[in-house]
């Protein structure tokens, strides 16, 4: 006895069922949580005219968020804007953020 459909039935059902759509948990973004900031935004901002764009999006967000969000607002715009963000450095002395 082939019982191949009615376990394949069963599944999608129970796919269907208990998926997050169904609950309607899916539809909700999740709330941004105390502490963090828009720095994807200002990032996508800052390195759009960037040659490694993927290198200056990571460097970027790890300034933005030591410096509570604060990134120069676009590609060509001053370091003063921010001064910590200016200010970081890496271990050699040079410029950590783009």
């Amino acid at each position: 006895m082939n019982h191949l459909p009615f376990f394949s039935l069963l599944l999608i059902a129970t796919l269907l069922f208990t998926s997050p759509a169904a609950t309607g948990a899916a539809s909700l973004a999740p709330s941004p949580s105390p502490g963090t900031f828009d720095c994807e935004s200002k990032c996508d901002k800052r390195c759009a005219n960037a040659g490694y764009k993927e290198r200056c999006m990571k460097y970027c967000g790890i300034c933005c968020e030591k410096c509570d969000g604060c990134v120069p607002s676009s590609p060509y715009a001053d370091k003063a804007e921010c001064p910590c963000y200016r200010d970081l450095k890496n271990s050699k002395g040079k410029d950590k953020c783009p």
